[in-house]
């Protein structure tokens, strides 16, 4: 059983001489992979059955550790390869776990909150064996919530009568979730624009970010109280563009009063398809909402110098071809959005040492371990002459061998 699309990036290094067969066989294949069977009564009496799935990529390093997603559309091949760039990036910020995924397949916004909670807790019973604080760690991912987490840790607690909070991570504060979980996606990318950028006058670097979600309006507050002149943001319907720069916390507060973003105002503001954000001529591209939006169909117009991808997977292995030959840098996901799974395990260990940490300490614990990932990369970019991708990948890969190495 092998995962197809981790294979493409994987023979790319292999083509180059920096990795060996060996070990994209080995990456290629996770170490195990759990297919369960779900019977949700639904409201109405009726019984369906769902697909439920777990793959623990590797757990060379540590316990395995991903999120687990409640999406219709999920299956087997997307849950191996989510699970395989978690084992990555785990590997890349070098913290002690290894990689996982999984999900229920089904559409959550069409079922109700007794529902939701019925497929939560089956889904914690059908792997109750698999999961544990030192075995696989599951968190919150798509249409998940800290809430869907606690009905999961209460389901955990009733079948095996113990209540150890670092089984799962994710968790509302009060339920012994980490502060600054929150905002951890958004405050990495921050963290390694800021690195990158160090020394650099902010206001003199233009941003777009496509996607006001969680990680994006998080992303665009930080660098916008840093100084950096943000000039474009989006959601899933609207784009607004204001050249000298958009007031976020305006924004964010127009968002929060439940307006549409084509109605905010202001002098200069103009409102743009969403297709034409990542176009701007701007220094900072940043894709945070969906994956595969810069495609070899609109890459020859991207005028960034750099992307971050704070989305997963943004770009198109045949749009980085093309913008690698135009010399746009691209900071990848692996790196980029690494925030999120580096505060999960904060959790984890504060749960596990019965410790509760401050915001400050979370937020600068954060700050240098997405900072010491950047320098690492990049100096393995220069060293080896490749691209940011290959280096987080080959730094990645270098810890993953070092800890259960082939021969």
């Amino acid at each position: 059983m092998k995962c197809t699309n981790c294979n493409i990036r994987l023979l790319g290094l292999e083509k180059k001489g920096l990795i060996t067969p060996d070990i994209t066989n080995i990456l290629s294949s996770p170490e195990r992979s759990i297919e369960v069977s779900i019977p949700l009564i639904k409201d109405n009496g009726e019984l369906q059955i769902l697909n439920g799935f777990r793959v623990q990529h590797s757990t060379a390093r540590g316990p395995a550790k991903g999120g687990i997603r409640f999406h219709h559309h999920i299956d087997k091949e997307e849950v191996m390869e989510l699970a395989f760039v978690m084992t990555l990036k785990t590997a890349l910020v070098d913290i002690p776990f290894g990689g996982a995924k999984g999900g229920v397949q089904f559409n959550s916004k069409e079922y109700s909150e007794k529902e939701i909670e019925q497929v939560s807790r089956l889904y914690m019973k059908s792997m109750v064996d698999v999961f544990g604080p030192y075995k696989d760690v599951p968190a919150p991912d798509v249409n998940t919530t800290p809430k869907i987490m606690g009905y999961m840790r209460d389901e955990y607690k009733k079948i095996t009568s113990i209540d150890e909070p670092a089984t799962i991570t994710g968790k509302l504060v009060e339920d012994g979730g980490s502060l600054g979980r929150d905002t951890a996606t958004g405050r990495g990318a921050f963290n390694v624009l800021e690195k990158h950028f160090e020394g650099q006058k902010k206001k003199e670097i233009s941003v777009a970010i496509q996607g006001f979600g969680n990680a994006g309006s998080v992303l665009a507050r930080l660098l916008f109280d840093a100084g950096y002149t943000v000039v474009a943001v989006s959601d899933s319907k609207h784009a607004i563009y204001k050249q000298d720069g958009l007031d976020v916390h305006a924004i964010d507060k127009h968002k929060q009063d439940g307006k549409s973003l084509d109605l905010f105002s202001a002098e200069g503001l103009s409102v743009i398809v969403n297709e034409k954000l990542l176009e701007l001529p701007v220094t900072v591209l940043a894709p945070a909402a969906l994956g595969g939006v810069i495609t070899e169909k609109n890459a020859a117009n991207i005028q960034a110098k750099i992307i971050i991808e704070v989305a997963n997977s943004p770009t198109t292995p045949e749009a980085e071809d093309m913008l690698n030959e135009k010399k746009i840098l691209i900071i990848p996901d692996l790196l980029a959005n690494a925030g999120g799974v580096t505060v999960s395990y904060f959790e984890w260990y504060q749960n596990i040492h019965q410790e509760r940490w401050t915001l400050e300490q979370v937020n600068q614990n954060l700050k240098e371990k997405m900072e010491k990932a950047y320098d690492e990369t990049k100096e393995k970019s220069d060293k080896l002459d490749v691209s940011l991708r290959e280096a987080a990948y080959l730094v990645a890969i270098e810890r993953i061998i070092a800890a259960r190495p082939l021969y």
